[in-house]
């Protein structure tokens, strides 16, 4: 099946539309101030992030803590918090998780950091040595947003541009904020906000799409592949029988994550090798980290799990997703390529899909890319998009 491309599907909505209805009366007035990251309280964090419905696991605190901890040699510190200007006591309406460093570092090519690109090289290209102001965990994170309520991102837009065009903000080339979700209202806010300030030439360009399954209401697994095309469906229940007919198909959540990560590395690399996340390298180490913070500060009763497939006894696949009510997020996989015959990667969504269902989850988000695989199981293209000022001379 060819997968639909970038150029095929719907822009996102223009910088201006979609902004949120502003409050009555007078609107405060706000400032904006950079704090380090570890000022920051977690109960501040995920209460602001609660306030925006865009938000997603990826806005958490324990997500943040965790890339920080894994990739603070990478990158500056430049979280900005926005408060009510009239008390020097309040509290944050808001948080912008940035930070900033070169679009290329010296060592990005060891660590594997540079910013993922969608196919087509149709972004608007910056210099390698540009210093850029990006969204916090902007590498491996698939969506950004503020946290704050939405009624109030007008505001908070308007005193971050503020910020950004004041010396405070230090001497950036390029504000490039990345993955941020076409139904958001925050890329609009941050677009208007931005360009009031004529620092630079501002642009507002899709950056690539997230691929994402909506399931009819009340339907099982059978009920579902029935809404997919003949080819699919048929050749998805003809994999799942034959491995039915090897054992029991059976998709667990590990218990002790931690301990049971090693069995996910090992089969990540098996399939992927240097190409993989967890190469013998400096990169390799530092993507071991992240995913271990991750487990240890979400929690066991987290949005982020580790699951094991097996068939009969044998262990195929293991992934690792991230569960809300509301969206399953498929992040990360290993499989056994030994374990070929009994298709462990259409095995692997197939239970996954089969839990979303189960569980009365609405939609399955395969994250970032137009991997073919994805729109055989019906999902339907939701772009993100990337709001860029270059600073001009």
């Amino acid at each position: 099946m060819t997968a639909p491309t970038l150029d095929a599907e719907p822009a996102c909505p223009g910088p201006l539309e979609g902004l949120p209805t502003q409050t009555t009366g007078p609107a405060p007035v706000l400032r904006a101030e950079q704090r380090p990251f570890d000022s920051i309280p977690r109960e501040t964090w995920d209460r602001l992030a609660s306030r925006n419905p865009w938000a997603t696991p990826f806005a958490a605190w324990a997500f943040h803590r965790a890339w920080w901890d894994a990739y603070g040699d990478n990158a500056h510190d430049e979280t900005v918090v926005v408060c009510d200007d009239d008390r020097s006591d309040s509290e944050p309406v808001a948080i912008v998780p940035l930070m900033h460093r070169h679009e290329v570092e010296p060592t990005d090519a060891l660590t594997r950091t540079t910013m993922r690109h969608a196919d087509g090289g149709h972004l608007t290209q910056v210099a390698p040595t540009a210093k850029a102001i990006l969204f916090g965990a902007s590498y491996h994170s698939d969506y950004a947003t503020i946290l704050a309520d939405p009624a109030s991102l007008p505001g908070v837009a308007s005193a971050l541009a503020d910020h950004l065009a004041s010396p405070a903000s230090g001497d950036w080339d390029v504000v490039d904020l990345r993955r941020l979700r076409c139904q958001d209202p925050t890329g609009a806010s941050l677009a208007e906000g931005l360009r009031a300030r004529d620092v630079g030439p501002l642009d507002v360009e899709r950056e690539d799409v997230c691929p994402v399954v909506t399931f009819p209401e009340g339907v099982d697994i059978e009920g579902f592949l029935s809404t997919l095309g003949k080819k699919e469906r048929h050749e998805i229940r003809r994999k799942v029988r034959r491995a039915e007919a090897a054992g029991e198909v059976r998709l667990a959540d590990s218990t002790d994550p931690l301990a049971d990560l090693d069995l996910f590395v090992d089969l990540h690399q098996k399939r992927w090798g240097e190409r993989g996340l967890f190469p013998a390298t400096r990169g390799g180490e530092q993507s071991r980290v992240l995913i271990r913070r991750l487990f240890e500060l979400f929690g066991t009763d987290g949005p982020f799990r580790l699951t094991t497939l097996t068939v009969g006894e044998r262990v195929i696949a293991s992934g690792l997703h991230f569960e809300t009510d509301t969206d399953l997020l498929y992040y990360n996989a290993g499989i056994d390529p030994d374990a070929r015959e009994l298709s462990p990667g259409v095995l692997m969504i197939y239970a996954y899909v089969r839990r979303a269902l189960e569980l009365g989850i609405r939609r399955m988000d395969f994250l970032r890319g137009d991997e073919s695989y994805k729109y055989e199981w019906g999902a339907v293209d939701e772009p993100i998009q990337r709001v860029l000022l270059p600073r001009s001379a």
